[in-house]
């Protein structure tokens, strides 16, 4: 097999969630735990960390990755989705697995996939596992996929869990109240397993202590320890103060990384490498200013506030759901764009109108579907955001949007481009894998 047809066995055989959505979503763990088995069981060989959360897991797993490389130990990395490359996923030291080694996988084990039948997901967590045991990783940055009870990334048993934040998300498959998500999203935690909740929420946290207390696990909410203040933001990096319980813990920390998450996910980060630094001591403070002043650099970190382009600005979020787009749009607010256009689409098992209510009325719409069957059709989002005074034009591809966008807006105007990972995906730059 070629790589190409490999990818296309992979599509077109295997259910995936972000192609056809909650019906790839399998709420058992049989296949992967057999998958597993037949591999020889390669998440018992390393030391992981599982990372859960509705918004920000996927920057505090590169952000921990990260610190990891820096103190010099070898760092598995599994994250979903991808952006450009199906490669994304599965990464050690921020390579990123090769394309012999995915051929490899399903050529060795084809026979098991087609008895087993995993779901695309379950099918990539064993083979994120598998490479990682295979290349004899230190410690491996798991990123939950969905949820986390469920998820198929939870048959692993790590030094350390983390739960970013709830909000809400996934409301068809995970409940639709704040302490029902939260009851997913505290599957991870094991017995006898210290986890880190990023953010303390009157709803989520009697979830989360009460099942730290049923499995034995210490508990600690980052939030009540770590405070951070930017002291100095580009569009590629921030400068922070940082202050645990109230005395300066770090002056002048540089996150390769900008937007108004990031403070939030660095409070998270800052309390998983202190519990984690007693399992590992070389995760150090050196290591952690040295990880995150070269983020982007070590692990690759895409599509989270990226600005791809210059006159106009074009600004790429993967924002999609009611925080995260609320957060983004306050803080754009706050910069004052001469003018504003936004480039988004949504899948289709989204509830827009509770999304749409955080746009601002003021801005220039440019609708589009992301090339997926889940997408939603520009049609009909036009028709919904102008229930929310939201006014553009519908477009037949999120690069159309775009150049519609570009071609009406000033040098000095902000063109962002959010909604969606899958429609963020179709206009970045493809990321440069380092030679094999």
């Amino acid at each position: 097999m070629t790589y190409r047809e490999t990818l296309d066995f992979l599509y077109a055989q295997l259910p995936m969630f972000h192609r056809i959505g909650p019906a790839a979503f399998k709420k058992d763990l049989t296949n992967t735990l057999a998958l597993c088995e037949h591999l020889g069981n390669p998440h018992l060989k390393f030391r992981s960390v599982h990372v859960g959360g509705t918004n920000g897991k996927g920057s505090v797993s590169h952000m921990l990755a990260a610190v990891c490389q820096s103190a010099g130990l070898k760092t598995g990395l599994y994250i979903s989705p991808h952006y450009k490359d199906f490669r994304e996923r599965i990464k050690v030291n921020g390579r990123y697995i090769s394309r012999r080694d995915v051929i490899a996988f399903v050529q060795n084990n084809r026979e098991a996939i087609e008895r087993i039948q995993p779901s695309f997901f379950e099918l990539c967590v064993a083979m994120a596992f598998d490479h990682f045991a295979r290349a004899q990783v230190d410690i491996a940055v798991i990123e939950v996929g969905l949820g986390g009870r469920l998820d198929s990334t939870n048959v692993i048993t790590p030094l350390l869990s983390v739960i970013t934040n709830i909000s809400y998300d996934h409301m068809n498959m995970l409940g639709d109240t704040l302490p029902l998500i939260a009851y997913e999203k505290a599957g991870i935690i094991k017995p006898g397993v210290p986890v880190v909740i990023g953010e303390t929420h009157p709803e989520s946290a009697p979830v989360f202590l009460k099942k730290a207390a049923e499995t034995g696990s210490e508990i600690v909410f980052a939030d009540q320890h770590f405070e951070v203040e930017a002291a100095h933001a580009s569009e590629f990096s921030t400068t922070y103060h940082v202050s645990k319980n109230r005395q300066t813990f770090l002056e002048d920390l540089e996150v390769e990384a900008a937007g108004p998450f990031q403070s939030r996910n660095l409070v998270t980060l800052l309390q998983t490498t202190e519990l984690l630094h007693r399992a590992l001591p070389e995760i150090d403070r050196n290591a952690l200013s040295s990880g995150l002043k070269n983020l982007r650099t070590l692990t690759r970190f895409i599509g989270r506030w990226q600005v791809i382009g210059r006159n106009p600005t074009i600004l790429c979020d993967s924002a999609h759901n009611e925080a995260g787009i609320k957060t983004v749009f306050e803080h754009i607010a706050r910069q004052s764009p001469p003018r504003l256009h936004i480039v988004t689409g949504f899948v289709n098992d989204k509830e827009v109108d509770k999304v749409l209510a955080y746009f601002p009325q003021s801005a220039r719409y440019y609708f589009a579907k992301a090339n997926i069957p889940r997408g939603l059709e520009a049609t009909i989002l036009q028709e919904k955001a102008a229930g929310w005074g939201l006014k553009g034009k519908a477009y037949t591809s999120v690069r159309n949007a775009l150049r519609a966008a570009k071609r009406v807006a000033r040098p000095d105007d902000l063109i962002v481009v959010t909604g969606s990972i899958f429609v963020v995906a179709e206009v970045l730059p493809s990321p440069r894998n380092r030679p094999l």
